[in-house]
């Protein structure tokens, strides 16, 4: 039996405006904070593939929403039904537009079509720009005359900077040589960055030794047999 790694039972660090890896997306995270707040009813698509962090942004501006007293509700695409919640005032959150069946779409028309009256803030996100997703053409149309951001994945340089903050934060000392070589042979995206970096973190604690290559490579072969098991 693989022997499970400690990762899956550490709590997971709460998502936010300011732990985002800015990068190329500062007028994005502006545009997030203001939305945020009350009395803004602007209607916001994001745009990016698995791993670039759209999921994250959705929900750290729903804690910003939240903290700054504005009802906020959010959903994904195949929670979604043929009636959304749609609090006057608030904001609604709705992630993988793509994946909304023909009564959510309706649904979400409609809301659309109502947000203003309301003074409702709406923010979506999907995988593609609007003109691409696979939805009723008049709910496509709606969607691309929102605000429409595609989130610009981070640099390398800005990969292996937050990884060394965030193993600094976990009480362990990695170089650029770990963190370039954790990029060149691991899944480039942050998240599952971060993911390794606790498993590192645990083989590191449970062998009692540094962060070395050696003890990454290691780690990297035990992870890759596990899943194969």
């Amino acid at each position: 039996m693989p022997r499970q790694l400690t990762l899956d039972i550490r709590p997971e660090p709460q998502p936010t405006l300011e732990n985002f890896i800015a990068g190329a997306n500062a007028e994005l995270l502006a545009r997030l904070r203001a939305l945020a707040l009350p009395h803004a009813f602007d209607a916001v698509y994001l745009w990016g593939p698995a791993g670039s962090g759209r999921s994250h942004l959705l929900r750290a501006t729903r804690s910003a929403a939240a903290s700054a007293g504005r009802r906020v509700v959010l959903l994904t695409g195949e929670e979604a039904g043929a009636e959304l919640p749609a609090p006057p005032g608030g904001l609604l959150i709705v992630d993988d537009v793509d994946r909304l069946g023909e009564a959510a779409q309706i649904a979400l028309f409609r809301t659309f079509n109502t947000a203003r009256l309301a003074g409702l803030a709406l923010l979506l996100s999907g995988p593609v720009p609007p003109l691409q997703l696979a939805l009723r053409e008049d709910l496509r149309t709606r969607i691309g005359q929102a605000i429409v951001y595609q989130v610009q994945p981070p640099s390398d340089e800005e990969k292996v900077a937050s990884l060394i903050e965030q193993a600094g934060q976990r009480g362990l000392r990695i170089d650029d040589e770990v963190a370039g070589y954790m990029l060149r042979h691991a899944a480039r995206d942050l998240p599952s960055l971060i993911a390794l970096l606790d498993a590192l973190d645990d083989a590191s604690l449970e062998r009692k030794r540094p962060v070395t290559l050696p003890l990454l490579r290691d780690t990297l072969d035990r992870l890759k047999r596990e899943f194969r098991a």
